[in-house]
């Protein structure tokens, strides 16, 4: 007999998870959520809100330094590790907490344990103490998110070889950093600790940092970590690390042949694996390709009333992504008209200092599709606010089809361009032309009237250059 029974059960609470569980309660339905762990899943607890409040430690701790560009005299400043942890895991728990009372307003019941797919209509729970229950429902979603990639070279131990968790957790500040992966996750975690005084290197496979970025904003980036003393090292592979010591000593594989790095810690930040074994998948006949879950443009699986959200599907392993995908979901299945997701105008950002945000083609990209394209580039240096504020390193790029005037893509990297970008998405929704926002008045003086500016430099109109 099952416990009891939900219209739809979700398992897992990351941000694919429990926002998906919300929408469905405003729906109307009665909807329980499978977690074993805290509330809001490794965004919320592990990932983005946290390191998001160690950055913003390390921007103020900058800040400091540099007090005296802004004519203010401080003596003496130093970095607290511990209180910056302590900081960090403070904001997440609040935020978890803050979860907790979603789920009290929203009625959701939050099911504690690990979920077990047992058919196609129940879900088995298994708690800490090892007992099962079972729970009927009439839809299941699965979310249950991602972990960090181990890669055979690099097998975490959590004590000199380490994932994105326990960088967020060290008991001391190590005095030398390697940093495998250069992606999001690589490169905030290198700011995060050069800004503190920790010497940092940077190991990265591709030919330039952040890859998956215009390769403008790559050489930007780099430029700037390099002045702030980070060492990068591109087109390098790490074969081999040797733990026997105190330390780590890090073969690195390069063009010119291989190299030893020290280090007290490596921090392997290669990418994300989906939480897809142990859930039952196989048991249930749910189809799986190249470790994702298979499924419609409307998250339904192979098997009726089996849906996945997030991590676990094909598309970028991003919190609003998983957000947007849930809501959709458990909006198709309330009967609602819905429209898929349209995957090349999702934004990414990077909360590095400086900050990168993108969205749609990148100029390499946009010609490789047969675009004939403008762009358009707009430094902060000829910003009057970036100028004011003593952030003009940076700049916006745009990419614009010649031909119809369709807005293919944005660049971004500066202070506070992750909040810019959203301007671009919503204008790329609307099918919004380069003409139209030349013509939209942008207040002055903001750092985000660079969009206007970069799109009229794409149609030889702009006036600050």
């Amino acid at each position: 007999m099952a416990e009891k029974s939900f219209d739809l059960i979700v398992i897992g609470s990351g941000p694919g998870g429990y926002v998906a569980a919300i929408r469905a309660a405003q729906l109307g339905m009665n909807v329980g959520v499978v977690e074993m762990a805290e509330l809001g899943g490794v965004c919320l607890n592990w990932g983005c809100i946290p390191t998001k409040a160690l950055l913003k430690s390390a921007q103020v701790f900058e800040y400091v330094k540099h007090a005296a560009d802004y004519g203010i005299k401080i003596d003496g400043s130093s970095v607290d590790f511990d209180a910056m942890i302590g900081r960090s895991r403070g904001v997440a728990d609040s935020m978890s907490k803050g979860i907790q009372f979603l789920f009290r307003k929203n009625k959701i019941e939050h099911i504690q344990g690990r979920g077990l797919l047992k058919t196609n209509k129940v879900v088995a729970v298994t708690d800490e103490a090892g007992a099962i229950k079972e729970y009927e429902a009439k839809h299941i979603i699965v979310a249950t998110g991602a972990r960090s990639r181990e890669l055979p070279a690099l097998p975490i131990d959590n004590e000199k070889i380490i994932g994105y968790r326990k960088a967020m957790v060290m008991e001391k500040q190590p005095k030398k950093l390697v940093v495998v992966g250069s992606g999001a996750i690589g490169v905030e975690f290198a700011y995060f600790y050069a800004s503190i005084g920790t010497e940092v290197t940077i190991v990265e496979f591709m030919d330039r940092i952040v890859p998956v970025e215009d390769s403008d904003v790559s050489r930007e980036l780099q430029k700037r970590y390099k002045k702030s003393g980070i060492n990068i090292m591109t087109s390098s592979e790490v074969t081999a690390v040797d733990t026997s010591g105190d330390g780590c000593k890090v073969t690195v594989k390069t063009k010119k042949g291989e190299e030893t790095l020290e280090c007290d810690v490596v921090l392997s930040a290669v990418g994300v694996v989906s939480n897809i074994e142990g859930i039952g998948l196989e048991d249930v006949g749910v189809a799986t390709d190249r470790g994702k879950i298979l499924v419609d443009d409307y998250y339904k699986t192979n098997v009726d009333g089996i849906y996945a959200i997030g991590d676990v599907v094909k598309g970028p392993a991003l919190a609003h992504v998983a957000s947007a995908e849930g809501i959709l979901c458990v909006e198709k299945i309330a009967g609602h008209h819905v429209e898929p997701i349209n995957y090349n105008n999702i934004p990414g950002c990077t909360y590095c200092i400086p900050e990168i945000a993108s969205v749609g083609y990148t100029e390499e990209k946009a010609k490789e599709a047969g675009y004939d394209v403008k762009v358009g580039k707009f430094p902060f240096t000829a910003s009057g606010k970036a100028k004011a504020a003593g952030a003009s390193e940076g700049f916006v790029k745009v990419i614009f089809d010649a031909k119809y005037g369709e807005w293919l893509g944005a660049h971004m990297i500066g202070t506070n361009v992750t909040e810019m970008i959203a301007e671009v998405v919503a204008a790329r929704k609307l099918e919004t032309t380069g003409h139209e926002i030349i013509k939209a008045i942008h207040p002055h003086p903001t750092m985000s009237e660079a969009v206007m500016e970069a799109t009229a430099a794409a149609y030889d109109e702009v006036i600050h250059l």
